[in-house]
This record gives C-alpha cells, structure tokens and sequence, in this order.
C-alpha cells in the first residue's frame, strides 16, 4: 500500500537506514537498476513527485544524488516509513547506493521539490513513464483510483516498476521489442492518440528526448502536460542555483520551483543530431610527441613511478606509451626531512625534494633495466643551477633514453626547479641552454605557480622545447593542529589528485588555445598532467588538445589505473568511431 502525502511536506534531515538493496527484477541489463528502501522518520512522508537528497554515511562522494521516490508504506510501529526508490546504476555516486546492505547508514535530505498536480475529478488522463523515470509517476498513479488513467511505460529493453500500477489500459514498449510494443513511446502515443482518446491532461518523467516529444504532442494536441525534469544539483533546497532549467518566464529551480513544470514553460535545448560513426578495425592509440613516438597516450608521470621496474610484478609495463624516470639531479640527493605525505580530500601533497641517485647512477644501474621494459623511457632532468642542469643534460644525451622531460617546475626544492620556471625569461634562458645540448625530443615542465603560464609556455617554444608538458604539482600548505604547526618543514609542499584536474585542464585548455593561433609548423604539442585517474579524464584532457597524458597519484590509489586507462580509451574510441587519436584530439576546441 502506498502512503504518498497530499500536501508537500518539509525537508528535514536524518540519519535513514537500510531495510533492502537489491536489483530490480526485470530491468535489462541485469543489475541496471536497483531498489533501495529505508527506513526513516514518518515526519518525512512525501508527496507523489517529490525526490530525497540521498548519501551514504561511508560515501567517498562529496554531494548527495537527487532521487525520485517509488513508494512509501507506513511501518507497523506508526512512527516510521518505508520509502523505496528505484536507482539507476550509472556513476560513482549510485554505484555506492546500489552496494548498500541492510542497516547501513543513509543521509537523508527531503521531502524536496514539489508535486503532480493533482487531475480534476473525473477527468480523462495519460501517465508516461521511461526508463528509471517510471518511479515518480509510478508513484503518482498509485495515489490515484484504480482505472481511471493510461499508463505508458517505455524501456529501452524489458520493463520494471509496474507492480502498482492499477490502470485503465497499460502500454509498454521496448525499443528491442522484447516486450510490448516494439519501438519508443511514439510507437504507442502521439497527438492524434491523445486527441482520439480525449485525454485532458499527460504527466510525464524520463529521458529529456522523450520529455520534448511528449510536450509537442501535447501542444500539437491543445493537450495540458505536466513533466518532471531532471538535473544535476547539489543542494536540492534552492540555494547552490546549480540546478536551473530554461523557461519561458527565465530560468527556474529544478530542486524547488520543479522538479515538476507546467510542460508548455519548458525551453528544451535542441535536440543533438545523431553522431555518425564509422565501423573501425585496428585502433591506433599511437602518437608522436615532439619526435618521440609513442605506442598509445598514456606516461607514467615523474616522481610517481620510480624507474618502472618496481611495478613490473603489478602489471605488463610494456603496455604504456611511456615512463618519466624520478626526477634527476647531477649529484645524489637525500631529499627533504621531516614528513613528506598528506593526503587530502581527492589529493595528495608531498614534500619528497627530489631524493634520486644521480644521473651517472641512473645511467650506470637504473636505465638498463628501464630499456628493458619496453616502453619509451624519459628522463626527468632537474638540478639546483642552470650548470648543473646543463651538465646532467650532457650526461643524458650520450645515454640511451629516449627524450628529456626538463624540469623546471619542482615545488618542493628551494634552488632550481620552478624558481626557473616562473617567468618567460628564466624559462626561455634555461630551455635555450639545454637546446644547446641535447639533439634527443626535448620536452619542458611547467609549474601552475608561474603568473603567466601561457607566456611562459610560448617562451619555451620560442627557445628550441619539442614539446610542452603541464602542469606540475600545486604549492598547498597543511597545519597538524594537535601540534598547531605545519606538517612540512619546508611549509608548502607540492599537492596533486583529482582535486586539481579542472585546474590543471584549463591550463591546457589555454596553452593549447594560444599554440593553435600560430601557424602550424610552429606550434609544438601539449603534454596534460594534472588528477588524471580515470579514462574519462584522459579523454577530457585529450578532447581538449593535449597530445599525450601522464598519470601521477592515482597509480597510488589504484596500481592498474593506468592500464585501465589506455583500455578505457580504446573501448571508447571503438563505441565512438575513432580509429586514431587524431580523430579526437582538440575537438573541444572547435566546439
């Protein structure tokens, strides 16, 4: 029995529990959507259409996700309820809801939004539902009396959350037609359906394409509609103003003035024309950067691998387009003292201060066994003066690396390093001397400290750099407040993680922008670092015209994260049809 308030109620917030997590019987794939129902206080009974802002107690996620409600019950002890939502298992955020066990903890937020209308009586109306937005208007029509609606219900493949549904006619179809009628909901409904039947008025919840179609059927027909919309949010109260749609009276609260609207306000965006995609066969995830092939897009960054050999027993190192050494300095170092690791929230900061062995035991001891791994090995050259720069690039040029990733950049040493990269003129002064040296691909790393990036980057290009590699770590400070000092001897350390991807991305974003205004035999290409830890980021960085990648700190988190990264982009050129790198790299920028 459904126990939906009339009125809406207020959101408060509480602490739910857990009755039942399990998949939804019916729901193709299997495991797609998931029933998740918990036990919360029956002050926070909702009406039909409202949503609750739900978070696990353990989540890692930092916002809550906006979910419709299915169904309430009143529990036998009177002072509690049942209420079940149906979740579709898409991102981070709902995977962690659909892994939930009985008695787990849920913060809860909600009743929020407002309500379906509710129909006059004795009028003639239609309900539409698609996908996992079949919950609200399920919902819905289990408040009202049995047999007096149609309902529709459209899935793109079998058919779920109809176990309430008590209508006059029940339609279902299935894009596959594995059940019902075969095709989307304009195989079962169109103006001239709802003008035959008499309808008076349609509530409708799914997919925005179906919602369009159902508001011009609706108009066509002179036919009131009522839709329940969907957008990202982060609130869920009408304070973050992070969840506006277009209407025709501006833009309005999806959270609060919505979710549900008077269908002929709403202003959709135009519908995205079908992307046509070619039938591939051999993908090549393969690029050249500055000179230096590489065999897909994907560099273990510097600092955060070691020499490779130390992951050889985790996984095939061969199958990484390349590897940036430790960085290097001439003599030895020992690095700095005190603590050197704090994590953070979606990040790391370190003070390690460039401890390695020296680049004539690089070259002697660790590059052999680096050659061995069958990747491109790059040798990360940094130092404390432009001399000693310059004599560790000798050394390296007459070793076998592969190209020479020149570190000017390094937050974390107090000579040298991003005390070099700060300005267009030292960086140019340092990049000119090592071009001097080295005939080997030639690649610079930048700091985001410098107060012109850009500048800097164009000023290394002019000065004999292959290539551009951006950004290195963030300065952040960090206070042990049991000791009430800093954790760093040195105060600022060097913070990266995902926490710094958007940054670190617009910074490609505009150094990309201004090599694309030169012509192009002058522009040298773009290497992205900066939070990388899934493909999807390595896409983003790419799309936005990055050549190349490198991973750093999620290989801490996940030691496969970089193989898994090169497959994710290679399923993903396959579903997409991109049968090069090329085919993808920058068209963000042309948007």
């Amino acid at each position: 029995m459904t126990d939906f308030c009339q009125d809406e109620t207020p959101a408060i917030f509480q602490m739910a529990h857990v009755i039942e997590c399990a998949p939804v019987q019916g729901a193709v794939p299997e495991g797609s959507v998931w029933s998740l129902s918990l036990k919360a206080e029956k002050s926070a009974l909702p009406a039909a259409g409202q949503f609750f802002m739900l978070r696990s107690h353990s989540s890692q996620k930092l916002l809550a996700r906006p979910i419709s409600v299915f169904s309430v019950q009143i529990l036998p002890d009177n002072n509690s309820a049942k209420i079940e939502f149906l979740i579709l298992k898409k991102g981070k955020g709902t995977r962690e809801l659909c892994a939930l066990k009985s008695g787990d903890r849920v913060e809860l937020l909600g009743p929020c939004g407002n309500t379906f209308p509710r129909p006059i009586e004795g009028s003639n109306i239609c309900i539409v539902g698609g996908g996992v937005g079949i919950a609200p208007v399920a919902g819905f029509a289990s408040t009202l009396p049995d047999q007096t609606y149609d309902f529709y219900a459209s899935f793109k493949s079998g058919s779920y959350g109809l176990q309430n549904i008590k209508a006059k006619t029940l339609f279902i179809t299935t894009d596959d037609g594995s059940q019902g009628i075969s095709g989307m909901i304009s195989a079962a409904l169109n103006a001239s359906d709802l003008r035959a039947r008499k309808y008076t008025a349609v509530y409708a919840c799914g997919p925005a394409p179906m919602l369009r179609y159902i508001q011009g059927i609706c108009r066509d027909a002179n036919v009131q509609c009522y839709l329940s919309l969907e957008e990202k949010m982060a609130c869920g109260m009408g304070v973050c103003l992070g969840c506006t749609v277009q209407t025709v009276e501006g833009y309005k609260r999806c959270c609060k003035d919505g979710p549900v609207f008077a269908g002929q306000k709403i202003i959709f965006d135009d519908p995205i024309p079908p992307q046509k995609r070619n039938a591939v066969g051999v993908i090549d995830l393969s690029v050249n950067v500055g000179g230096l092939r590489l065999k897909n897009p994907v560099i273990a960054s510097s600092g955060t691998f070691g020499f490779g050999t130390e992951y050889e027993s985790v996984f095939d190192i061969s199958s990484l387009g390349g590897i940036s050494s430790k960085g290097l300095t001439l003599e030895p170092r020992q690095g700095n003292s005190g603590r050197r690791l704090w994590e953070t929230p979606s990040g790391l900061m370190n003070s390690i201060g460039l401890q390695n062995p020296g680049i004539p035991h690089f070259i002697k001891e660790e590059l052999p066994q680096m050659k061995e791994l069958g990747t491109a090995v790059i040798a990360n050259l940094s130092g404390s003066s432009i001399q000693s720069y310059c004599e560790g690039a000798r050394l390296l040029e007459n070793s076998d690396v592969d190209a020479i990733e020149l570190n000017i950049s390094c937050p974390n040493v107090s000579t040298g390093g991003a005390a070099l990269g700060m300005s267009c003129q030292t960086a140019s002064d340092a990049t000119k001397r090592i071009r001097e040296i080295v005939t080997k691909p030639l690649i610079v790393k930048l700091t985001p400290q410098a107060s012109d990036v850009v500048g800097v980057a164009l000023a290394c290009r002019e000065a004999g750099a292959d290539a551009i590699s951006l950004c290195n770590s963030f300065q952040g400070v960090a206070i042990d407040i049991e000791k009430g000092e800093p954790v760093f001897d040195k105060v600022k350390a060097g913070f990266g993680g995902p926490a710094v991807r958007p940054i670190a991305l617009r910074y490609v974003w505009e150094v990309v922008e201004a090599m694309n205004k030169l012509p192009e035999d002058q522009r040298i290409p773009v290497i992205g670092i900066g939070g990388i830890a899934t493909w999807r980021d390595a896409v983003e960085f790419i799309m936005t015209g990055a050549a190349a990648v490198q991973v750093g700190t999620a290989t801490f988190a996940n030691p496969l994260a970089m193989k898994e990264i090169i497959e994710g982009i290679e399923a993903f050129m396959r579903r997409k049809g991109y049968s090069s790198v090329k085919d993808f790299r920058g068209i963000a920028q042309k948007a």
